[in-house]
């Protein structure tokens, strides 16, 4: 079977100096896979270059067996949803928010009107659909962004750790959710996070990247309990002792 997406030789500079090199990475279809790493070390970069918010000095990146540079930004984008720690909700409703991708692509209202109650009862905020945006808690408004990401039924997900500012209680009840919804819809994502307990719950596989660059793409149990070098090592041993429970 062909990869979502496929990546080769990548290198992305932000400013002079570089960001991520990357030389191959292939994402299945229907897979969960956690990015994970030190900070700075470019899992968001990897995001960002993914969502063509970020362009490569070199590199090629393939989906669905093309080129995805012989398409416009437009319609690449149109494959893909993204959902940021911050939710960035517009200011209106939240019937009017998980609703604006499909007045944008020109769905017809009564489409609209079927599919946004069935999205919001799905992530748990059905009974919001007429609040305003700026009235929602940080949990509810992400869980508005996810589902205004999911109701455009995206081949990719990209997700900018979503839960990092939530409470454990929020996050965690939101992370059952989603893994859920993932895996009944079977959608394609990717998972940039700093929480190894997020990442081993969520992911079908882990990607760490340590400077700047991809250096084991495992099952969490083969990056927890097998890593390939010293720095994943170091990383990954660094974190479950600071979380204080067995990620391992």
């Amino acid at each position: 079977m062909t990869p979502l997406v496929q990546i080769h030789n990548l290198l992305v500079r932000r400013g002079e100096h570089p960001a991520l090199q990357l030389e191959h990475l292939a994402i299945q279809n229907g897979e969960v896979l956690a990015v994970v790493g030190p900070n700075g070390a470019g899992k968001s970069t990897l995001l960002l270059t993914l969502a063509r918010l970020l362009k490569p000095e070199r590199g090629e990146i393939q989906f669905n067996g093309t080129q995805a540079s012989a398409e416009s930004d437009t319609d690449y984008r149109r494959r893909i949803g993204l959902v940021m720690q911050d939710p960035l909700l517009f200011d209106m409703t939240v019937f009017e928010n998980v609703a604006s991708g499909l007045k944008f692509r020109g769905i017809n209202k009564d489409e609209i009107r079927n599919k946004v109650p069935l999205w919001l009862e799905r992530l748990g905020v059905g009974h919001l659909a007429k609040r305003r945006a700026n009235q929602l808690s940080g949990g509810e408004a992400q869980r508005v962004s996810l589902a205004r990401a999911l109701i455009l039924e995206p081949k990719l997900l990209l997700l900018d750790e979503p839960f990092s500012a939530l409470d454990p209680p929020t996050r965690s009840h939101l992370l059952d959710d989603l893994g859920t919804l993932l895996k009944e819809t079977a959608t394609t994502t990717v998972f940039v996070t700093h929480d190894l307990p997020e990442a081993a719950q969520l992911a079908t596989r882990i990607a760490v990247i340590v400077s700047n660059r991809l250096r084991q793409v495992s099952s969490p149990n083969e990056v927890f309990n097998s890593p390939v070098d010293e720095d994943v090592s170091r990383f990954v041993n660094h974190k479950v002792r600071r979380n204080g429970n067995g990620a391992a």
